[in-house]
């Protein structure tokens, strides 16, 4: 079977129609041919139709080509699009100038067809070259990130199987804190984030001794400051870095156990001086914890859980977030039972 491979598009640009029709004479029997014969229609084109490869004049009233061009480079969409200057300006200083703006090439009046048949066809086989690699370099790093993801998943699951043979609370945690943080208005993208940071909250548990996070019973005033120390672990095995999700996942792991009256820890802040996220997971993880059975306690019934999350609005939480869990209560109630323990640890009202 025959295929026929689609001709790339060349958007030429110029006030003089007699030299459309040159520069098209040249290039239609190769190329999709358009034109525009100033810089106003040629921004609405480029933008409309995203050439492949766009030829530009300089010397056009009310929009010179070297305006045109800066505001092709603003534009996102059209940033891309490899453009070469058509002028009879040949000053070194003009060239110079075409090229800071992001200009690839200029070509000078009058124009040579095999030089412009040439020039056209290296920029648009680069321009191929650079979508081809622009695309490997962004699968790679969507690999990279995939990858850098399950790491965090993995890790985070690692420290609650210590207490939790399940699991499950750190998956269902992590997704009350992204509807919170929907609700409150928060980006697609930080909603993301805190979904994937949230299950770091705990992981400075790795660093406490079994005797103390398996005790059956209560633990004394020696072993609960051990166990306090599980936000500064955590916090320090992530470490400070630049990457938005692990710095999200640092400010989770060390302020989840602060409260909005000062009375948390590890470094009694208060009120909005604790980070967002930390008191988001603050809500989320407290709730679920209370839900969820432990080796020192059996699972709270549901009921009994909202109302103590409530009659702590004010004081151990956000008031504001405390009122849009409550609000969004039916959203966490279907991630229960999407995410529910295997052996029905979570009791119902």
């Amino acid at each position: 079977m025959d295929y026929i491979l689609e001709k790339s598009t060349v958007l030429v640009v110029d006030d003089t129609p007699s030299n459309i029709d040159v520069v098209s004479g040249v290039l239609s029997r190769h190329y999709n041919v358009k034109a525009a014969t100033n810089g106003k229609k040629a921004l609405l084109v480029a933008e409309a139709m995203l050439p492949d490869v766009i030829l530009l004049d300089i010397m056009m009233p009310d929009m010179d080509g070297y305006e045109v061009c800066s505001q092709l480079k603003r534009n996102p969409k059209t940033k891309n699009i490899p453009v070469i200057f058509v002028t009879a300006m040949n000053d070194m200083t003009d060239e110079a100038r075409g090229f800071e703006l992001g200009a690839v090439d200029y070509i000078t009046k009058p124009i040579s067809p095999p030089i412009l048949l040439a020039r056209v066809k290296t920029h648009l086989q680069l321009h191929d070259q650079n979508k081809v690699l622009e695309q490997k370099v962004l699968q790679r790093t969507k690999e990279l990130n995939e990858s850098r993801l399950e790491i965090i998943r993995r890790l985070g699951l690692a420290a609650e199987y210590r207490d939790n043979e399940t699991g499950m609370h750190v998956i269902r945690m992590s997704y009350y804190c992204s509807i919170i943080a929907r609700a409150i208005g928060m980006s697609e993208e930080e909603s993301a984030l805190i979904l994937n940071a949230a299950p770091m909250h705990d992981v400075g548990k790795i660093g406490i001794p079994d005797s103390i996070l398996l005790k059956p019973g209560k633990l004394d005033v020696n072993e609960r400051s051990i166990m306090m120390r599980h936000c500064e672990f955590g916090a320090k095995i992530i470490g400070e870095h630049d990457n938005p999700l692990l710095q999200m996942a640092h400010a989770v792991a060390l302020s989840h156990h602060e409260k909005w009256d000062g009375s948390g820890y590890p470094r009694k802040l208060e009120g909005k001086s604790i980070p967002l996220v930390g008191r988001i997971a603050a809500v989320a993880d407290v709730f679920d914890a209370l839900i969820s059975a432990r080796p020192y306690k059996a699972a709270w019934p549901t009921d009994k859980a909202v109302d103590l999350i409530r009659r702590e609005s004010g004081k151990h939480f956000d008031p504001e977030l405390v009122a849009v869990f409550l609000e969004r209560f039916d959203a966490i109630q279907e991630v229960m039972k999407k995410h529910a323990d295997p052996e029905n640890a979570m009791h119902e009202s």
